[in-house]
């Protein structure tokens, strides 16, 4: 008996002993890995050290601990340290032991962005991998010059034409959808638009329609919002850098859900669409010669593209290289469009005067007519376009992007060593009083024209600028021109939300945080 409990004891210390030395192994490494990281960049520190910076900060963990959580409190941060440094040149935040170099004047932009060598994307897109892979967005050097140069084409003038039809439908749908609410009480309109701008991007660009606003439930639209969360979330606290602390975390757990939801999604439209080709292959063999010629004419959608492309070397794309670009177009192609939307719409039933400007343009255009929308007439909608545009200037979609700079440079007179992770701040650079006056005002005339003549190239970049600009920027505004001019032929639209009520959120994109409570009357047609 007693030899059996010393046994125990025995076991039980040595179980006990092995613990702890893990423990002190890992505390071990983390010190090891914490000083070399305070180390390498201690040098930044004494360089940069003039540069103007927030406060306070603390070793190792720099600004991170006053960085609040919750993602409208941390945007209402932002813009004050945006406002208290508005006349300082550039700005200097610590994340963690990095530094970050924060921009928001036009010629400072102006050096990163117009720049073939600033292409690399920030260390912090390295949270984005695991959803979108290397695609376009996250992706740098000879592969994302490759894939840029293979998208560009998808995006051509001609192709729009064709994308257009589906938009109008998509547009038409969502219309009926909205009529339901017609003189009623007010309503929050923000998934409505998400679900129009995913149906948009699925038919458009994978040729798939998934009736997402027949369904009104959506399992990725609330994993694509949630993930965003969890990723700008991890980018702001460096105590979840680590993988494997992110994992364990509960976090950690959201974030694997999350993901099994949105690859899921892409991976099963990607498959229907394998099979798809290859059932019209089967076909067109057998087929007569007037079926061939039927078949040639059908939409080439973006993922027929991809499945067929061949890289520089010939070889065909794997089907990670297809997903990780499917993944990216679908998060960039709805997410983004319909935040702008949504925008778009609060400010035009908050601004009536400008709302009946926009119906009166609708009214010369249409007329009593209700045809549908053509590329003609879009063009012709020009108050409507800049409407678009200075709702992007208020709220741009993106409201932060950044890069790695791969060789020292020097802005404003201060020297930015190699390797440090700059950020652009687009809602601090659009509201610059010395290119847009009054500039937390709503005035589309911004935009006419002879008010934008002169105007700084990079003193607006909803769209960001230079060699990585959105290689869909022309697709978003035929698709907000087309869904805005199809619900204001409609409605005339009103909300009682001010603008501290709307809220911001800023994580991957900036949205309104209690969504946009809007009224829909039917307005009067233009005999009367």
């Amino acid at each position: 008996m007693e030899s059996r409990m010393a046994l125990a004891s025995g076991a039980f210390f040595f179980e006990w002993a092995v613990g702890v030395a893990s423990t002190l192994t890992v505390l071990a490494a983390a010190v090891v890995i914490v000083s070399f990281l305070v180390l390498r960049n201690y040098w930044k520190w004494k360089e940069m050290q003039a540069i103007p910076e927030v406060k306070p900060w603390y070793p190792i963990l720099g600004n991170s601990l006053i960085m609040d959580r919750d993602a409208k409190e941390f945007w209402k941060q932002v813009i004050f340290y945006s406002e208290e440094f508005r006349y300082e040149p550039l700005l200097k935040l610590w994340i963690g032991p990095f530094p970050h170099i924060i921009l928001y004047h036009q010629d400072t932009v102006e050096v990163v962005l117009r720049s073939s060598t600033f292409i690399e994307k920030s260390n912090l897109y390295q949270f984005l991998q695991p959803w979108l892979g290397t695609g376009l967005l996250t992706s740098t050097g000879k592969k994302w010059h490759s894939r840029r140069k293979m998208l560009t084409p998808t995006f051509h003038f001609t192709i729009l034409v064709d994308f257009l039809e589906v938009m109008k439908e998509q547009a038409n749908i969502l219309f009926q959808n909205l009529e339901q609410h017609l003189d009623k009480d007010p309503f929050n309109c923000t998934l409505y638009i998400a679900l129009c701008t995913l149906d948009i991007i699925c038919e458009t660009a994978m040729g798939k329609n998934i009736g997402a606003q027949k369904n009104k439930k959506s399992d990725y639209v609330k994993a694509v919002q949630s993930m965003s969360d969890l990723i700008h979330h991890r980018q702001k606290s460096p105590w979840l850098w680590p993988n494997l602390l992110y994992n364990m975390s509960g976090k950690g757990k959201q974030h694997y859900m999350n993901l099994k939801i949105l690859h899921s999604f892409t991976d099963k439209i990607i498959e229907e669409k394998v099979c798809k080709i290859k059932q019209q292959e089967q076909y067109q063999n057998s087929a007569a010669s007037s079926n061939h010629l039927r078949k040639n004419k059908e939409r080439k959608t973006f993922l027929d593209m991809l499945l067929n492309a061949r890289d520089e070397d010939g070889n065909k794309l794997s089907y990670i290289d297809i997903r990780e670009e499917v993944d990216t177009f679908m998060f960039e192609g709805h997410d983004t469009t319909a935040a702008a939307l949504s925008w778009a719409i609060y400010l035009l039933a908050s601004h009536s005067e400008i709302q009946r400007k926009v119906h009166n343009e609708l009214d010369e255009v249409f007329g009593d007519s209700d045809h549908h929308i053509t590329m003609e007439d879009l063009k012709k909608l020009r108050y409507l376009e800049c409407v678009i545009k200075e709702a992007l200037r208020l709220f741009p979609s993106v409201p932060f992007f950044a890069r790695i700079l791969n060789e020292e440079c020097h802005i404003r007179g201060y020297k930015i060593p190699k390797g440090t992770d700059v950020i652009i701040l687009p809602y601090a650079l659009h509201r610059d009083p010395h290119n847009f006056p009054d500039p937390e005002e709503f005035r589309p005339e911004r935009f006419f024209p002879e008010n934008s003549t002169g105007r700084h190239p990079y003193s607006y970049i909803p769209f960001s600028a230079g060699p990585r600009n959105c290689i869909g920027q022309r697709f978003a505004l035929l698709e907000e021109k087309t869904i805005l001019a199809t619900i204001l032929r409609h409605f005339w639209i009103e909300t009682k939300q001010t603008c501290d009520e709307v809220g911001m959120a800023a994580e991957l994109i900036l949205r309104p945080s209690k969504g946009i409570w809007i009224q829909l009357k039917k307005r009067p047609t233009p005999s009367s």
